[in-house]
């Protein structure tokens, strides 16, 4: 049974750092795409950073570019997102998502086939 689940959430303050990650299983992490999605209260979802199969290449959104880093451990079917310099703003469920096999980034959510239940994080002092 294919199945990505995030872990890493959590309230901190402005300013910390936070690693989130996104565990497969079922499938072979190494021919997909993922991305990491958030999703705010009253706001559309977001798609934030994309890493894909082999790591070839990375994408971030705007605003999040220069504090977030993605990376992947393909043998361990693992992606991971590390989130430095947190804002409220960041404040968000963070899911993670797979796109088609063997396909760029960044891909259109509605592409995805396989998401995560999400994690909470909160940035509040």
């Amino acid at each position: 049974q294919w199945a990505l689940v995030e872990s890493g959430g959590g309230l901190v303050q402005p300013g910390d750092s936070l690693r989130l990650s996104c565990a497969a299983s079922g499938f072979t992490l190494a021919w997909y795409p993922i991305a990491w999605f958030r999703q705010a209260p009253g706001k559309e979802r977001e798609g934030i950073s994309c890493i894909m199969n082999s790591a070839q290449m990375t994408h971030y959104a705007d605003s999040v570019k220069g504090r977030f880093t993605i990376s992947r451990d393909n043998a361990n079917q693992t992606i991971d997102l590390q989130m430095n310099g947190l804002k409220p703003e960041d404040t968000a469920i963070y899911y993670c998502a797979r796109g088609p096999a063997f396909t760029t980034c960044p891909f259109d959510s509605k592409l995805s086939d396989l998401w995560g239940q999400g994690t909470q994080v909160t940035v509040s002092s």
